[in-house]
């Protein structure tokens, strides 16, 4: 049987492992899964893993779990049974057995803390055994029938994995900032001190950034005595994502993305996913005057008496400057992080089949259907870049159930198993 390694623990490693329980459950061909992980399962949710500090909510409604949208459309005769299957390590049934589902619901379907989506994680993991490997993956090498990864346990000793396929998720490193500054933290930095409740005090506060992990740090700076809190980013305002039906349909079904052009697509992701705050932390940003917006991208970061100078710059006026007694850098995670873990085979491997050296725009034009990269032998899903090829809800939580889909459908070689009738009666 083929194995699936996945690096990172987190919603979409997940989502194909249970996918994956859930097809050899039901005699449907399906790889080994393998997750490899340094912290825990769901340890970016965590405050131990240094993007948040467990304690803010969850931007997406925990209703699109690794389920959802629970419309599995690849295996002809089986998917109504994926999906009822697929029902056991919903969201809805985590709670059940918690003994919570009605208060849930009683409340409001409130979006739960980091914490305890890590939780649900966990519990999945527990519910199908999952392969687990404790450790940071430290080498991926090209082999003649797949990948070599070189994985590290918390003590430095090395192992390797053979793996026939290969998907990377995550979002790199938490601890990387702007510049070697004391008044300058990364996201990692600033949530360890909000934890130990030793931020520093500051007058002039700055966030630099647009997405949700600005949005979660600038919900935790104005809990605290600042003067002003201002959020930095290239924007001309700062957007609240879209949450009607038409914005959360097209991330829900991606059906429909393939007939948009390149720049439709690249506004919907730009209006409704990227460089943008969550409904609820927008509206409590709005209640709060000491709030404000600077538009710009920080070029230099300099010393400014016992604080920092950033400047930006705007296409259309010249740079200005803004002094600040504490900023935090919440531009998010890096996209293509996992490069440095290429050695040079394999790393060549990419480039021959991107058609030239590796960079983001190539390796997003290069996302096939099944999320991997078209042209390798050995497949290699990147989730994370598949946005605008395949459907903005792939990079995020919003349909992990038809990313398990496009994954696994690469794995069904035996027509016979995948399209024949399931021998129940009964089922329409």
């Amino acid at each position: 049987m083929d194995r699936l390694l996945v690096v990172g623990a987190g919603p979409k490693a997940m989502a194909v492992a249970a996918k994956a329980h859930v097809l050899r459950t039901l005699g449907l061909p399906a790889p080994d899964v393998t997750v490899v992980e340094p912290h825990a399962v769901g340890g970016n949710w965590l405050a131990t893993g240094g993007w948040t500090d467990g304690r803010h909510q969850l931007g997406t409604s925990p209703e699109k779990d690794l389920g959802f949208p629970y419309h599995s459309t690849w295996a002809r005769g089986h998917n109504q049974a994926i999906n009822e299957a697929m029902m056991a390590f919903s969201w809805s049934s985590f709670l059940v057995e918690r003994g919570t589902y009605a208060e849930w619901v009683d409340r409001g379907r409130p979006s739960p803390q980091h914490n305890v989506w890590a939780k649900y994680l966990q519990w999945v993991a527990r519910k199908i055994d999952l392969d687990l490997v404790a450790g940071s993956v430290r080498k991926i090498s090209a082999a003649a029938d797949g990948w070599l990864v070189t994985v590290a346990d918390a003590d430095g000793v090395t192992s390797e994995i053979d793996a026939d396929q290969l998907m990377i998720t995550g979002p790199g490193n938490s601890g990387r900032a702007l510049a070697d500054h004391p008044k300058v933290l990364s996201i990692a930095e600033f949530w360890d001190l909000a934890g130990k409740r030793k931020l520093p005090v500051s007058s002039r506060a700055a966030v630099i950034g647009g997405g949700e992990t600005a949005g979660s740090a600038m919900d935790e700076l104005v809990r605290h005595d600042v003067l002003t809190v201002s959020v930095i980013s290239p924007g001309a305002t700062i957007y609240t994502r879209g949450e009607s039906y038409f914005e959360n349909s097209l991330f829900s079904d991606p059906a429909k993305w393939r007939a948009l052009s390149i720049d439709e697509r690249r506004d919907v992701m730009r209006r409704c996913d990227r460089g943008v705050f969550s409904v609820r932390v927008q509206e409590s940003l709005l209640a709060d005057n000491r709030v404000h917006h600077l538009q710009g991208r920080v070029v230099r970061v300099a010393e400014q008496g016992d604080g920092v100078s950033l400047t930006l710059r705007n296409d259309l006026r010249p740079d200005q400057q803004h002094n600040f007694d504490l900023v935090v850098d919440a531009t998010g995670g890096q996209a293509l992080w996992f490069l440095d873990l290429f050695d040079a085979d394999a790393a060549d491997l990419v480039e021959l089949a991107i058609g030239g050296p590796i960079t983001q725009a190539r390796l997003e034009a290069s996302m096939g259907h099944d999320l991997a990269v078209d042209g390798l032998d050995a497949k290699l899903y990147l989730p994370n870049l598949a946005g605008l090829a395949q459907g903005p809800g792939f990079p995020n939580l919003s349909c992990l159930g038809q990313l398990s889909d496009r994954v696994l459908a690469t794995t069904a070689t035996s027509p016979v198993a995948v399209n024949a009738e399931p021998a129940r009666s009964g089922r329409p």
